[in-house]
């Protein structure tokens, strides 16, 4: 008889797991899953292969609120490997590793500090982008040709952690979509520096820490004003539209309305109410 490694009742469950080093995203989810054997899941922020860390996975209706989630800035700990050359700026694809001299640790320092604010970058060819649906590290590893288009990161804070030659170690807190192999080359151009990543990991998704899968209230990481209802409570229940005389707050935006067993989220926009969510049932 074969195993069923799902069952059929759908869950509400938000979480952070831990994704481990040299796997993807999407084959870690699968794992999630089974473990809790549900098939209606999704991530946010896609972890690259080569990053381990942080990683937001919501089951059943909480998988369609990511886009409401206060799940930025995210911080990332990296360490750079001064001498080693790569052609995924990972420890992947190394081609050479060299014996370098020393770098001044005041000059690491200042560099790091100077590299804050919008940045542009182009993202890895070895990377979880997508071009004309093809994810462009597979793409990499079959030898096609990769060409990505330069984007724009915005560092909010970097820290400097260690220095053991050849190893730097930092902290970088960045917007979505940011790639910490890209930030690693230009600092090691200001340090006039050959070398590559041995390390990254995911600390954060703004609000977002991993503790133990332990399961998150979706009501505390919403990232959306509170509007109050006073009209009836079948209107919404039923899925209704209904009327912005029942709403406390009138001005144009999407807002999050909590009722007692269930929360929705809505948009006004010329004075007309339109559900984006509805009834989503609270975490038991």
């Amino acid at each position: 008889m074969q195993k069923r490694f799902y069952d059929k009742e759908s869950i509400n469950k938000l979480i952070v797991v831990n994704k481990p080093i040299f796997m993807s995203s999407n084959f870690y989810l699968t794992r999630i899953k089974k473990k809790y054997k549900n098939k209606k899941a999704g991530f946010s922020g896609t972890l690259d292969p080569f990053a381990k860390g942080c990683l937001i996975v919501a089951f059943g209706q909480y998988s369609k609120l990511f886009k409401y989630l206060a799940k930025t800035p995210k911080t990332y700990r990296a360490v750079v490997w001064l001498g080693t050359q790569s052609e995924s700026l990972d420890i992947e694809q190394v081609t050479s590793i060299e014996m370098v001299d020393k770098v001044d640790i005041n000059l690491i320092k200042k560099e790091l500090d100077l590299l804050k604010g919008d940045i542009l970058y182009t993202p890895p060819k070895f990377s979880a982008k997508k071009i004309d649906g093809k994810r462009a590290y597979d793409m990499a590893r079959n030898g096609e040709e990769v060409v990505l288009k330069e984007s724009t990161m915005h560092v909010y804070e970097t820290k400097f952690i260690s220095y053991r030659h050849p190893f730097i170690t930092i902290d970088v807190t960045v917007s979505e979509g940011s790639y910490i192999r890209s930030y690693a080359q230009i600092l090691l151009e200001k340090l006039k520096r050959v070398g590559t990543l041995s390390y990254l990991e995911r600390l954060n998704e703004g609000k977002f820490f991993f503790d133990n899968e332990k399961d998150l209230d979706p009501l505390d990481y919403i990232d959306l004003p509170i509007n109050k209802y006073s009209g009836t409570y079948e209107w919404i229940n039923t899925g209704r539209k209904i009327s912005i005389d029942y709403l406390e707050e009138k001005d144009d935006g999407k807002y999050l309305i909590i009722l007692e067993n269930f929360f929705s989220i809505i948009e006004i926009k010329d004075g007309e109410v339109s559900y984006l969510l509805n009834k989503v049932n609270k975490l038991c």
